[in-house]
Formats: structure tokens, sequence, C-alpha cells
């Protein structure tokens, strides 16, 4: 069995009442890969920023990055494929757009999707001083509703539904 056959199946056995009457199984598939890829998003970030990062800035010779930033931009190569391959293979398997116009478009949402986060973990961590950490988990919440909205209008949005 192909991995994201399992993924499929292992998604589909929590797609039961009340939800199957409430979401359509491609955006309960959707909102399972997205939150997965999420989940494993922050444990990278918090592996990266405590232990690789060490909480210091990281000194590139020409401009110094806050540690909160650089986890957030080692993170992101990470969770941008997986991401793809998810929406790819699990919630939007059926769509008829070639891969590389897909990877197009997803980098684009993805692009947008980083200005988000990285607006808003700045905010949360210079302006609000709450720990990067948690500032980084309520900025990937925020963007995920930008996501979604970017995924379903936008790079598969031709997917037929199953």
């Amino acid at each position: 069995m192909r991995v994201a056959e399992w993924i499929i199946r292992t998604i589909d056995l929590f797609y039961i009442a009340p939800v199957s009457s409430l979401l359509p199984r491609q955006v309960f598939r959707y909102a399972a890969c997205g939150g997965g890829n999420v989940l494993f998003g922050w444990g990278c970030y918090f592996l990266i920023y405590n232990f690789l990062l060490d909480k210091e800035l990281l000194d590139l010779g020409f401009v110094a990055v806050s540690p909160h930033v650089a986890a957030m931009l080692c993170t992101f190569p990470i969770t941008f494929f997986a991401g793809f391959w998810l929406n790819r293979h699990v919630a939007f398997r059926r769509s008829p757009i070639p891969q590389g116009t897909q990877l197009f478009r997803y980098a684009l949402s993805v692009a947008g999707s980083v200005g988000v986060n990285y607006v808003f973990l700045k905010f949360f961590v210079e302006v609000c001083a709450i720990w990067a950490t948690p500032s980084q988990m309520l900025a990937s919440c925020i963007t995920t509703v930008y996501s979604f909205l970017a995924a379903k209008y936008f790079t598969f949005r031709h997917a037929a539904a199953e």
C-alpha cells in the first residue's frame, strides 16, 4: 500500500457523523493534512529554535537574524514540500492540473502564507511579548485560514470532490 493511500484510509477512519454531515470529504482531508503539517511544523520549529539555534541570533555575516524568525525560515522548506505532497496526493488527488502548475500555484499561495505568518509572528513576539513557540502557533492558526482559502479557490480549484 502506498503512503498516500494509508494516510487517506487513516484520515477517513475519523470521517464519521456529525463531521461527515457538516464537511465534504475533501475539506475534511484538507483540514487533516493541514493540521498534521502544522503539528509537524511546530515540532520542527521547536527543535530548530531550542536546539539547533539554541535561542541565539543567527549571524550570517551580513545580517543577524533573530532566532524566532530564523527558526521559521529553517522550518519553511520542510513544511512547504510536506504540505504540497499531502495536498497533491491526499486532499486534492483528482485535480486535472499538471503537477508543475500546481507547484507554481502552491508556491504563490505559500508565499502569501509566509508573509501573513511573518507579520503575525513579529507582532506576537515583538509587540505582545509572547514567547516564540506559542507565537508561532498563534501565527500558524491565523495563516491557516488564508491558506485554506488560497488552496480551495486558487491552487487546486479544479479538483473533483471524492
